[in-house]
């Protein structure tokens, strides 16, 4: 019995450094990936980062005539972090969301003129 207990001990040791092999490896194959598509690991992660802000000023975009003068300064922020993380990744990594970011950039615009006309 003992022998047994420490048997299926050592099996299941093996099974977790296997599956901890597997994962370091999938990682290093990914970080590769991502080098030889010509960008930096921090830029790929800021790139993820602001396709999720994307979704959310998306949302806002739809009643951007409502926003107060404070929104639209905070939305000029977030989509100057959205443009910036854009432009260091490949464009085919984002064509699926192109209509949102282009969306965007044109309330983006518009919010420019406005607030540079008012001066």
């Amino acid at each position: 019995m003992q022998k047994n207990i420490g048997e299926n001990q050592v099996e299941i040791l093996e099974i977790i450094c296997i599956l901890v092999l597997i994962i370091i490896g999938l990682i290093v194959f990914s970080i590769i990936q991502i080098r030889m598509a010509g960008m930096k690991i921090k830029d790929f992660y800021d790139f993820i980062q602001a396709n999720q802000l994307l979704d959310s000023l998306y949302e806002v975009s739809r009643r951007y005539e409502k926003m107060s003068q404070n929104q639209q300064i905070v939305f000029l922020m977030e989509a100057e972090k959205i443009f910036n993380a854009f432009e260091k990744v490949p464009d085919m990594l984002w064509e699926d969301e192109y209509q949102k970011y282009s969306k965007i950039l044109d309330i983006y615009k518009d919010i420019k003129i406005a607030r540079w006309n008012e001066r």
